[in-house]
């Protein structure tokens, strides 16, 4: 069993049935599943992203600048993580939100030493705001945290089982793959399950990822503890 990881969710998993926002019925079902995780020895990062409101490079055009459209997507996420901690905070489930943009009257200010202290005591730790910098996705700002506070897996959570060779919602005949290698998934245009800055650094640094349905009962809480859920890019 896993002693520390860090999930990544979406922000348009986190919308559920809405086109917009955030769904308290996915938000809670996940504090449950979160906190199974928890109850069972295993300290949890959460990074949230922000495409249920703004996705940055989306937005860039027509006057605004790519790195304010960045920042935009960045707020997007922190207010995500702000939702999330009162969700699971509500849910019985102890949590803090620590933000790399600086956002004092909001949540704490992010910093190496507060992240391992708030996981030492075993509370659920989400970390807003990616890395605070332009052109960095959530899923690099993922790795890189994941990287940071020595998560031995990074989850990545999907709408589908794992990785597939081609995509499934749209090819009925698609084969799901319990493995690839990073140097698969970085030159195989069809595999999209993160960009490919952050499969690069994971790659580059030996971090292992785990892509799965964390909309399945368990599966997250099975995945911790060493069952094969999902798919395994190493």
């Amino acid at each position: 069993m896993y002693k520390r990881v860090l999930l990544k969710l979406s922000g348009e998993q986190l919308a559920g049935k809405h086109e917009f926002g955030i769904d308290p019925e996915v938000a809670r079902y996940l504090a449950k599943e979160c906190k199974k995780v928890l109850e069972a020895g295993c300290q949890v990062v959460l990074v949230v992203g922000g495409g249920n409101m703004i996705r940055g490079a989306n937005v860039a055009g027509n006057g605004i600048k790519r790195v304010t459209a960045d920042q935009m997507g960045m707020l997007s996420g922190l207010i995500n993580a702000m939702g999330v901690t009162d969700i699971f905070e509500n849910e019985g489930v102890e949590t803090r939100c620590l933000s790399n943009v600086f956002a004092e009257q909001l949540t704490e200010s992010y910093s190496f030493r507060r992240a391992e202290k708030h996981l030492e005591h075993g509370r659920l730790l989400i970390v807003a705001g990616g890395i605070a910098r332009p052109y960095v996705t959530h899923d690099t700002a993922a790795v890189s945290l994941g990287l940071e506070l020595s998560c031995e897996m990074v989850f990545k959570a999907s709408k589908v089982s794992g990785v597939y060779d081609k995509d499934p919602e749209k090819f009925p005949d698609a084969v799901k793959l319990d493995h690839i290698s990073f140097q698969q998934a970085v030159e195989d245009d069809a595999i999209k399950v993160m960009d490919k800055a952050a499969l690069g650094l994971a790659m580059e640094q030996h971090q292992q990822i785990t892509v799965f349905d964390a909309m399945q009962p368990d599966s997250f809480l099975r995945a911790v503890q060493g069952e094969p859920i999902g798919t395994v890019i190493n």
